[in-house]
């Protein structure tokens, strides 16, 4: 418990800082609301061709825009030396990667309780039923822990806004894949059975790499 209370406090700090600067937020919500719009131009004029690529157009969308904010997690740490600071305080490395985890997702959920409403009026699509937010969560948390891992990675290099979309996007394919399929059978009138695959293909993943990334980020943040 005492890890879990060190991680929230972390991830309340790098809260706190985005509600100061409001650097990460803006952007990343102004990005993916303009490939939302762009989007709708493309297919607005085809009502049948906007419903068949809607999911793939949102997933997508949130793809690109996390990876924009997963970027910002330990980029500020590394400009103000503030990841020696964090080593060398009396917090576990497991600690740092459960606030770091637990901030991305704050930071996920956040844009796409901004993104999806204007998602569902461009598209005129229904997303706000408990299948598509389970699906929605579950994805999420896959997004965070892969992400926050090659976020330590990257930041470290010159070309790190280069290097984590090449890490990030191979990797969590198969989440966004099993998203997609599964989002666009709830939006054909499916329901929960009909996506139990996709919903274990996620729940899988999900397990394998915030157990792996949270036992291998103690040595990727000493490099």
């Amino acid at each position: 418990m005492r890890e879990i209370a060190k991680a929230c406090v972390i991830a309340a700090k790098d809260m706190l800082t985005e509600i100061r600067t409001r650097e990460v937020v803006s952007s990343v919500v102004v990005f993916a609301v303009l490939v939302i719009v762009i989007f709708n131009f493309a297919f607005g004029s085809n009502p049948q061709a906007a419903d068949l690529v809607a999911p793939g157009i949102l997933w997508v969308t949130f793809a690109f825009a996390g990876v924009l904010s997963l970027n910002r997690s330990f980029v500020l740490e590394k400009e103000e030396d503030c990841i020696e600071g964090l080593m060398v305080a009396p917090i576990s490395r497991e600690s740092i990667f459960l606030g770091k985890f637990f901030g991305n997702l704050l930071f996920i959920f956040l844009i796409q309780v901004i993104v999806i409403p204007v998602f569902s009026l461009l598209f005129n699509v229904g997303f706000f039923n408990i299948e598509l937010v389970l699906i929605t969560v579950l994805a999420s948390v896959g997004f965070a822990s892969v992400g926050t891992l090659f976020a330590a990675m990257a930041v470290s290099t010159r070309a790190r806004e280069l290097v984590l979309p090449v890490l990030f996007f191979p990797v969590i394919t198969p989440v966004i894949i099993a998203a997609v399929n599964a989002s666009a059978l709830i939006l054909e009138g499916g329901g929960l059975g009909d996506i139990t695959q996709w919903l274990g293909i996620i729940g899988a993943f999900d397990v394998i790499f915030v157990v792996a990334s949270y036992l291998i980020f103690c040595f990727i943040i000493e490099e």
